[in-house]
């Protein structure tokens, strides 16, 4: 099985083109057969373009044999969540209001990868405008999770992290706003990487909450998912929130076996007893292998963890609330069919309620809420002092640990429609992750471990623009364990 082209790692296919094994060519042709032999069933795509594909690998052999080859992942597909922009593709945020809507332009990301002779390889589904942690909010169709296909591949980059486990791509790119690239990838068995805020550009990502969002990989193993985080890593001048900071060879860091005293800090927050106790057991086992490899542990608190869900919904549905009225039916947005309005109001109105789906409205109303005259200093604002302490808390425990471990997520993946009546217990799914993003920090998800045949991902959280030093923790145990090679039967 493993002698299959689709079942090789980005590192390995470059290996492969190096040597001249085989083509670009060739390694397209099998990621299409493998989406066409299983994407029925995973449902990871929203669209691809096979010709399209083709046709870019075609122009990176040309480039190989001239000997003009232009990095690592020259020839290699990319696949790509389903909000950002590549000029000539569809843009839809899996959602309806934006079906039809073709992008003009590219994103800094998907630029650079175009500058690494990268092969970008399709939509990839994701919930509506990433507002969910399941990939059931989608306003195309629901991505099972490949490890059971009955169960949630996570979410907002559901469809990433399910393409990437069952082979449909190398690796991908999602964005995580309060979870959304680690949690999938913990429960789909693969590597998903939160950059520190500012690390990637934003721009051409559709927004959800800007003062959250970041663009990020998701990869079979920690080697592929440095090797992407580098292409797409660096200042860019269209973002205002982009730090111009040396960006690190974060793939010769990963393989950095050099001897150092690692102290990690383990937040009780995490580990308290609300927690699965079953669940939590491949984590404990990962920290019980880092002690006899020398690595010592120190018990901290970040005491702040407790309002950070409360925190996070308050911020994200206000900043959604504010980028998705750019969606009103006037300009590039779909428009109600039968529009019989009188005014401008029936515009907005009757194109919201066909083209947004329940959890978008569900948000945007909170947000509009919060942000209302008599609210603002009530809720918005009290949120923001939160997220200020809670920041505090992660300062404060780096000045005596070098990375923080926790789960990635409280539970393994759930079955589809569990949460279809709790919206609350969907949010609750992100309560491991979602501080980072607030903190602005740094997040690893790599697997641990199974539970009744699950995945179950191990969370590293790193200081602010140390992903070299997380990729490194993290590759010590991949190298020792054998879940980067292992794939779902399907």
């Amino acid at each position: 099985m493993g002698d299959e082209l689709h079942f090789k790692s980005a590192g390995e296919l470059s290996d492969l083109l190096s040597s001249g094994s085989v083509s670009s060519v060739e390694i397209v042709k099998a990621f299409i057969n493998r989406v066409e032999a299983v994407d029925n069933s995973v449902k990871a795509f929203n669209s691809y373009d096979a010709e399209d594909a083709l046709a870019q690998a075609k122009v990176s052999d040309e480039r190989r044999v001239k000997g003009e080859t232009l990095s690592e992942l020259d020839g290699i597909p990319v696949g790509l969540k389903d909000n950002l922009a590549v000029k000539d593709q569809p843009l839809t945020c899996s959602s309806k209001i934006l079906e039809s809507f073709i992008s003009p332009y590219d994103g800094t990301c998907i630029q650079k990868l175009k500058a690494k002779g990268a092969v970008l390889w399709g939509r990839l589904n994701m919930d509506e405008f990433a507002m969910g942690s399941s990939t059931e909010n989608s306003g195309t169709h629901t991505t099972s999770n490949p490890w059971d296909l009955e169960r949630i591949p996570g979410g907002s980059s559901g469809g990433s992290a399910a393409a990437v486990a069952a082979c449909e791509a190398p690796v991908a790119l999602g964005s995580d706003t309060g979870g959304s690239i680690r949690q999938p990838a913990s429960h789909c068995g693969v590597v998903g990487l939160k950059p520190t805020y500012g690390r990637v550009s934003r721009f051409g990502l559709a927004a959800f909450a800007s003062s959250l969002d970041q663009i990020g990989p998701i990869a079979r193993n920690i080697d592929d998912a440095a090797l992407l985080l580098n292409a797409i890593s660096g200042y860019d001048s269209h973002d205002s929130t982009s730090i111009d900071i040396a960006v690190p060879d974060f793939r010769k860091a990963a393989a950095d076996v050099s001897d150092r005293k690692w102290t990690i800090g383990l937040p009780k927050e995490y580990f308290e007893e609300s927690s699965d106790p079953e669940a939590i057991m491949p984590v404990l086992d990962a920290i019980e292998f880092y002690k006899s490899q020398g690595f010592e542990f120190k018990n901290i608190s970040l005491p702040r963890t407790e309002y950070a869900v409360a925190s996070y919904y308050i911020i994200a549905t206000a900043e959604a609330s504010s980028n998705l009225a750019r969606y009103d039916g006037i300009r590039y947005t779909s428009r109600a069919e039968d529009f019989d309005g009188k005014d401008s109001i029936d515009v907005y109105r009757q194109s919201r309620a066909l083209g947004f789906g329940e959890e978008v409205k569900r948000r945007v109303i909170l947000g509009t809420y919060v942000l209302s005259s008599g609210y603002y200093d009530a809720y918005y604002l009290k949120a923001q002092k939160c997220r200020t302490l809670i920041r505090s808390d992660f300062e404060n425990a780096f000045e005596s640990v070098d990375a923080i471990m926790t789960p990635t997520s409280p539970t393994p993946a759930t079955l589809k429609g569990a949460h279809a009546e709790d919206p609350l217990a969907m949010y609750l799914s992100d309560i491991y992750t979602i501080s980072a993003n607030l903190a602005g920090i740094p997040g690893l998800s790599l697997p641990c471990g199974y539970v009744d045949g699950l995945p179950v991902g191990l969370q590293i959280l790193g200081k602010p623009f140390k992903e070299e030093e997380i990729f490194r923790v993290g590759r010590i145990f991949e190298k020792a364990h054998a879940f980067k090679d292992e794939y779902p039967e399907l």
